[in-house]
């Protein structure tokens, strides 16, 4: 594209007055000037006046190529912190420029080098930097959250009672559905097919051992934290990370307020609360799916299903779930404040930070239960 009609030089000026910094432009800005031009613009000294105004009205023709330059310029110039505006164009030359700005050059990626040694320890270290600097955040909100709680036990009035409530109101009743549903299919799933393979010893009946044992131990409560983690963990971590790209964690500090004691410790409390409740809740819906399935499918009766329910499980085998839910909780709601603090300005943080939130979550509920196993073992329940 190109509206040459006569050839004169380029030429170019910096105009300071009253606080707005002026690029005039004229002559000329085409191909066959487009040495000069650069040159013009090389030379240019410009103020540290933030409002600039590129004035094209001088430029007798352009073509793409000079406004190529211009268009370099003004993104030279905003990268430096300056609010541009390009002004005299009329409505030809305001296509070309539109033109210009809705180009985007592909993004750099960097070259795919072959596997080394050094990037893989580079990688490693990284990798081990990063849980580094993850168990010393936790370990300050946990610190924090100890000292708030010690303020709450000696002024009670400072705990936000209303707070805990919505909270839990969202962690623990909202989930009862969902939880009750998945932990059914779980009971009746454990049922069908621990029968499948005890059937071909004729040890029908020891289903009802397999069910109970293994949803009052182990699956109940990992099987609800996991959900937990994905659904009530996420949400803390959106909705802190949502406050603070909204600048509202910092309105917080402003007014005098601690984030841990407004934020953290009302969802962590309320989670803490609500997860025995939730474990104990699928506990009761895995064994009925389990029963069903088992009068159904292996033609055990309810009343001989209860009875060797009664006698393989204790109230110990309850309580060993039932347990682990509050250290689950705490773990599930410190990832998620973590992760919900450490988001930056930006949606794409966001949603990457709520992501890494559910997967630490569930890796560490799932190494929680490991080492609960271990310790249930070594003292033999």
């Amino acid at each position: 594209m190109a509206f040459l009609e006569k050839n004169t030089p380029p030429g170019g000026k910096v105009v300071t007055d009253e606080g707005v910094q002026r690029i005039e432009l004229s002559g000329d800005w085409a191909i066959n000037t487009l040495s000069a031009a650069e040159a013009i613009l090389t030379s240019l000294q410009f103020s540290k006046e933030k409002l600039t105004c590129i004035d094209a009205g001088g430029i007798d023709n352009i073509d793409t190529s000079g406004a190529w330059l211009v268009h370099r310029l003004r993104g030279s110039l905003e990268f430096g912190g300056r609010r541009v505006e390009i002004s005299g164009l009329d409505e030809k030359r305001k296509s070309l420029f539109n033109e210009l700005d809705q180009h985007h050059p592909p993004r750099w990626t960097p070259e795919k080098r072959k596997f080394s040694i050094f990037g893989f320890l580079e990688n490693t270290g990284r990798q081990m930097e990063g849980i580094w600097l993850d168990a010393l955040a936790m370990l300050h909100i946990l610190g924090s959250l100890g000292m708030v709680i010690a303020t709450v036990v000696f002024q009670p009035k400072r705990l936000r009672g209303i707070s805990v409530a919505v909270q839990f109101d969202k962690s623990c009743i909202g989930a009862v559905p969902i939880v009750a549903l998945m932990s059914f299919l779980i009971g009746a799933i454990v049922s069908q097919q621990g029968g499948f393979y005890l059937r071909q010893f004729g040890a029908d009946l020891y289903v009802v051992d397999l069910a109970g044992i293994l949803v009052l131990r182990e699956i109940g409560v990992i099987l609800t934290a996991i959900m937990v983690a994905g659904r009530s963990g996420s949400a803390f971590t959106a909705e802190i990370g949502s406050m603070r790209m909204r600048e509202e964690i910092d309105a917080l500090h402003v007014i005098g307020l601690s984030v841990t004691e407004v934020l953290v410790l009302p969802r962590i409390l309320a989670l803490m609360l609500a997860l025995p409740v939730l474990t104990f809740v699928s506990d009761l819906a895995s064994l009925f799916g389990s029963g069903l399935v088992s009068w159904a499918y292996l033609d055990i009766p309810p009343a001989a299903f209860l009875a060797r329910l009664h006698e393989a499980i204790t109230m110990e085998t309850l309580m060993v779930g039932l347990v682990k839910a509050p250290f689950m909780a705490l773990i599930v709601g410190l990832i998620a404040c973590v992760e919900g603090l450490k988001v930056a300005g930006s949606s794409d943080s966001l949603g990457r930070h709520t992501t890494m939130s559910v997967v630490k979550a569930i890796f560490l509920v799932i190494v929680v239960d490991g080492l609960f196993a271990i310790f249930f073992a070594s003292i033999g329940i």
